[in-house]
């Protein structure tokens, strides 16, 4: 399975920014992908996941869908604040598994998209 992160950007706070992580391979469909993001100085940290179901799952300001015909795993990220600047990197985890908030838990990973929000 390959990963790839795209949508990142530099914005001004209070503005909206979706991610896309678009997958490949025959069994995208059937794990559960996380977004995860490392602003820098800091460790990774968990933002949202999303499971088989394609059930989508909202905290906070973000969002976060997949559309399996696309193969594709959205997060919408709205009211952008500046200390959500990071690198956003999307996850998956192997087949038929539930979602996990822990990155130990995800088998393959995309390269990442910056993301950067302006005060």
């Amino acid at each position: 399975v390959q990963l790839q992160a795209s949508g990142g950007g530099l914005v001004q706070a209070g503005n909206s920014l979706r991610l896309s992580c678009a997958g490949s391979g025959r069994t995208f469909s059937s794990r559960s992908v996380g977004w995860f993001r490392q602003a820098p100085g800091r460790e990774s940290e968990f933002v949202l996941a999303i499971g088989l179901s394609g059930t989508s799952v909202s905290i906070d300001r973000f969002t976060i869908s997949r559309d399996n015909a696309r193969n594709t795993v959205y997060l919408q990220m709205n009211s952008l604040k500046p200390e959500d600047t990071a690198i956003y990197r999307c996850a998956a985890r192997p087949p038929y598994t539930g979602t996990s908030s822990r990155l130990l838990d995800y088998d393959y990973w995309g390269q990442g998209t910056q993301v950067t929000v302006s005060s």
